[in-house]
């Protein structure tokens, strides 16, 4: 695939997790604030405790999704493969989507399944456009046919 191509799609890849990351911290603010204030234990949980560990999710999230849109970022203005460490942590992160999406349909419906579908094929579309990381140009000499015999 050609840079023409590859290139825009980890920058949109990357603004799409940028945008993911702000809304899953304020979706999970929404939700800690809503079981703050209701004031009701779950099998005997604090109200408090669940609310900061729903303030903390949120935010650990939306720094793995900030992260993976930082290795898209560069991998597009570097026009570069990811290295070992990027591949790996975007290939969780496509698989978190897969997860995520699958469960989203019953909970969410399927708009918030499409938004995941969306972003999943941006993050396997980026990984398979820039393939794997080689600093050499590949060599097309065992590409063609052999020679008749």
């Amino acid at each position: 695939m050609s840079a023409v191509v590859r290139r825009p799609v980890a920058f949109v890849a990357a603004l799409v997790l940028f945008a993911e990351a702000v809304g899953v911290v304020l979706i999970n603010g929404i939700l800690a604030t809503v079981v703050r204030n209701q004031d009701m234990s779950l099998a005997g949980m604090d109200p408090a405790v669940m609310s900061s560990g729903t303030w903390v999710m949120g935010g650990v999230f939306g720094l793995y999704l900030l992260l993976c849109g930082l290795l898209l970022l560069l991998a597009g203005i570097r026009d570069r493969a990811p290295g070992r460490f990027a591949r790996v942590v975007l290939i969780l992160c496509a698989v978190v989507h897969g997860v995520l999406g699958a469960l989203v349909v019953g909970l969410v419906g399927w708009t918030a399944f499409a938004f995941l579908m969306v972003a999943l094929g941006l993050i396997v579309l980026t990984l398979v456009a820039y393939g794997t990381r080689s600093d050499e140009p590949a060599d097309d000499a065992g590409a063609s046919a052999p020679a008749p015999v």
